[in-house]
């Protein structure tokens, strides 16, 4: 069985996760577990979110395995109406770490980032709330919830821990990001674009405070394909917007950045793409340079190019893409990153090994090594937990 570091999971939280951390004056309106209709739904401020259970929409992870009818999920709505209603519906690895150690380690897996639910992929629902002296309470109970908590709840190496910030406020994230640093943190979640979200774009120095933090502390930038909130809908009506999504997310944003004066002036700033494949990026490359030479921005903008910046910098994750594999070396064999999308609907699990074993059987052993794990673990300086150590 091939060793797997996957740097693209999520957690669902458990109902305590801010009733049990945030100062007591927030209690009532922090995110608390609810009965509404026979279900378990999610209430904040004056907001109720619909389902427990965000992007978990597989028998899979179902208690019993029940088995669902065909639908498409691209609204929270339908999701709501189709999901999982309940904690006793789903699966105990869904929100538990030794349940869940158990379940990647019977697929191969022996370190797993996960990203949030219930804040959204890099943290916008917290920049919704109106009061955000509550938002940020919200934040740090995340963060202390995975430092303290998720992270630990595994065998060693198990659970990388990744924070998130305070969207609105960079100061105050560089001061969580020093903070959560200071508890072993490895990686940062952000959002693949702050525009959509109502906030400076990120070429604006208002978020310098965030890159240098990130760079000062070797943490490495998380971005998850729609965790800033743009809806890719070029055919309004047909319910294409999540599968939109997936496919172009990580193009844009990561063009964006590779661009952007952000990783010339920060250039020890690494960046990882959640979810966003890796077919694409030879013809990204190949176009980001040609139109930034055509257009002059080689003579009046700094090196390197935007080819260079992702060489030098980015890193991108796949689940299973074969085909893309043969374009592994105009790739770059050591900017490949793998995912297993725990317990989302894209994921491999329970037949991650054989999706992997074909995927990766045309690659020789030293880029097996690479991309399965090795490649993630350089990035996050990360060492993987020990095969078995999982809790039986």
């Amino acid at each position: 069985m091939h060793r797997l570091f996957s740097v693209d999971d999520h957690v669902i939280e458990p109902a305590d996760v801010w009733s049990s951390r945030v100062p007591a004056k927030f209690t009532d309106r922090a995110p608390h577990v609810i009965e509404q209709n026979g279900r378990q739904v999610w209430a904040y401020e004056d907001e109720i979110f619909p389902t427990i259970a965000y992007g978990v929409a597989s028998d899979r992870f179902r208690v019993g395995g029940d088995e669902l009818p065909p639908m498409p999920l691209d609204t929270l709505d339908q999701m709501a109406r189709w999901g999982i209603a309940r904690f006793e519906d789903l699966k105990p690895a869904c929100y538990d770490p030794v349940e869940r150690a158990k379940d990647l380690q019977s697929n191969g897996v022996y370190a797993s980032i996960s990203f949030p639910s219930l804040p959204r992929f890099g943290g916008a629902r917290f920049n919704e709330f109106k009061d955000k002296e509550l938002a940020a309470a919200c934040v740090r109970a995340w963060n202390d919830f995975i430092l303290d908590e998720w992270c630990p709840g595994g065998p060693e190496g198990q659970f990388v821990p990744m924070v998130m910030g305070m969207l609105w406020d960079p100061q105050a994230t560089a001061a969580e990001i020093a903070r959560c640093v200071a508890k072993g943190a490895k990686a940062f979640c952000w959002v693949a674009n702050t525009v959509p979200l109502g906030l400076p774009n990120l070429w604006d120095d208002c978020w310098d405070p965030v890159w240098a933090a990130c760079q000062d502390a070797a943490l490495p930038l998380c971005m998850h394909i729609g965790s800033d909130g743009q809806s890719y809908d070029p055919s309004p009506g047909v319910n294409a917007p999540l599968p939109q999504a997936l496919t172009i997310g990580s193009w844009v944003s990561s063009v964006n950045i590779m661009m952007s004066p952000v990783p010339r002036k920060f250039p020890e700033l690494k960046y990882v793409f959640a979810e966003g494949g890796i077919g694409w990026i030879p013809a990204a490359l190949e176009r980001a340079d040609r139109a930034w030479a055509r257009h002059g921005f080689e003579k009046n903008r700094p090196h390197p190019w935007p080819s260079e910046v992702f060489q030098r910098s980015m890193f991108v994750c796949m689940i299973e893409e074969p085909n893309a594999l043969r374009y592994r070396d105009q790739i770059g064999v050591d900017k490949i990153l793998v995912e297993l999308d725990y317990p989302h609907v894209d994921t491999c699990y329970p037949d991650t090994e054989a999706v992997m074993a074909a995927a990766f059987d045309q690659l020789d052993d030293r880029e097996i090594e690479l991309i399965s794990h090795g490649n993630a673990e350089g990035v996050f300086d990360w060492t993987m937990a020990a095969p078995g150590s999982a809790a039986t």
